[in-house]
């Protein structure tokens, strides 16, 4: 089935038909693109216009431009501007769907991947792929979903205030969930925390009437958040610890390849296995099990996708890699960090069992704001609690936890990820544990990357 007929792109945009075509999804990269696209040609730090005719060679069956391109296109004004309207023509044609949105400081890319799990076995779902989730990322999945499509869900992200407004008004979601606020860049944000969460309570500025927002109740900000769900005229349903939570995590209970969960939910006791082995999964498992319940998935369907639910690279994939005497795991936490989520990832890492050491590789946290040497100093103590044996780091904010650190847990330090990279690989011995944790723009996957290419060294497949 077509996703979007050429006139019908022209009528959600406004723009003119030139050269009929239909297409069978949306790209916005010539590098991803699939055969039977639509090719948006965006403006960024180089006009999308000047990839057009590589995206139809490469299978694209007609494009959206601001200018005269060969090929068939539809033309308009401004390209950034249809791509929003094409996604709102896209809900707007499928009122059917039951619309879910994810947001929060940590854990929404997960959450929301493993909400559309539990949506794919409920029927046909749509959902944000990898962390689309700005102004460009919400507009353009809006714009992908199929007009069959019954169930869905959007991650909404920000990095400043009234960002998320305009985001959660594409979607005009039925339900929403905020993992947890906390301090997140809050550089851009001149009340610090507090801002945070009054952005992250922009989500409900689209939300439909008699929505349902799900809350995290062991969050310092649940209170701040509940009040502007209900003005908004949610019902609000919480998950946390506490025994008046919707869904209350009673236990979590890391095994070698897996969790245990113990919660209960709306009262029922819930006992269920998850692949997840990260502490956070507990709150996590019980937010996606209440969306999933609000965006009309059975229970049974949300637990057999909760229980098969793979960690996300770069957040939490493990690999075994095999030195000549025998072999490490590596545990990918690269892709993002921030004090709530180091602190949970070394909790984790210390309730795992090992016949070696705990060892984690860590890169700066970014968008801290002046706070940030303090931020990373103070994951001294978690480190000790947490019983790692050795701590590597990078960057010029991690210097702080470096300095903070007594000398029998410093592993090594360098200015950067890829100049610590060589001191972890000589570091890591077979039976270790070893985790690597930091922000993507201080480059931890550099350290990920050399640390799995000591596998093919050996010879050994994984």
């Amino acid at each position: 089935m077509n996703l979007w007929t050429a006139d019908e792109i022209a009528q959600a945009t406004g723009g003119k038909v030139v050269g009929d075509f239909a297409a069978l999804g949306v790209s916005i990269d010539t590098r991803s693109i699939e055969t039977g696209d639509l090719f948006v040609a965006l403006a960024g730090v180089r006009d999308g216009h000047e990839f057009v005719a590589p995206a139809l060679a490469k299978g694209a069956t007609g494009s959206l431009v601001s200018q005269a391109v060969d090929g068939p296109h539809v033309l308009v004004e401004d390209t950034f501007k249809a791509l929003e309207k094409l996604g709102e023509a896209a809900r707007v044609r499928a009122p059917q769907v039951r619309r879910g949105a994810v947001t929060g400081s940590v854990g929404k890319t997960s959450v929301t991947q493993a909400v559309r799990a539990g949506l794919m076995l409920a029927g046909k779902a749509h959902s944000s792929v990898k962390s689309y989730n700005n102004h460009i990322g919400v507009p353009l999945t809006l714009a992908r979903m199929p007009r069959d499509t019954e169930r869905a869900v959007f991650e909404i992200g920000m990095n400043h205030a009234d960002e998320i407004t305009p985001l959660s008004r594409f979607v005009r979601p039925h339900v929403v969930a905020i993992t947890t606020v906390g301090a997140v860049h809050v550089e851009n944000f001149p009340d610090g925390e507090i801002g945070v969460a009054r952005a992250k309570a922009e989500i409900f500025d689209g939300i439909e009437p008699g929505g349902v927002a799900i809350l995290n109740a062991d969050n310092a900000w649940f209170d701040l958040l509940a009040d502007a769900a209900r003005k908004a005229g949610a019902k609000v349903l919480s998950f946390g610890a506490g025994e008046a939570c919707d869904a209350r995590l009673i236990d979590f209970q890391p095994q070698a390849d897996h969790a245990v969960v113990q919660a209960r939910m709306h009262g029922q006791a819930l006992d269920f296995p998850i692949l997840q082995k990260g502490f956070h999964w507990g709150p996590n498992s019980m937010a996606v099990l209440l969306m999933l319940e609000a965006l009309d998935v059975s229970l049974s369907d949300s637990l057999a996708a909760l229980g098969s639910f793979e960690p996300l690279e770069g957040r939490g994939a493990e690999k075994t890699i095999h030195l000549a005497g025998g072999a490490f795991t590596l545990i990918d936490e690269s892709y993002n960090a921030n004090p709530i989520s180091m602190i949970a990832a070394f909790k984790s890492l210390g309730a795992r069992k090992t016949s070696g050491r705990r060892i984690v590789a860590l890169t700066d946290m970014l968008e801290l704001g002046e706070a940030g040497p303090q931020y990373h100093a103070g994951l001294a103590e978690a480190l000790a609690q947490a019983g790692i044996d050795q701590v590597f780091c990078a960057g010029p904010l991690m210097k702080s936890l470096w300095d903070a650190l007594p000398p029998t847990r410093r592993g090594g330090y360098a200015e950067s990820a890829a100049e610590l990279a060589p001191q972890v690989t000589r570091a890591v011995e077979p039976g270790d544990l070893v985790m690597v944790k930091g922000s993507n723009g201080s480059k931890a996957g550099a350290v990920t990357a050399a640390l799995a290419a000591l596998d093919a060294r050996s010879g050994k497949a994984r």
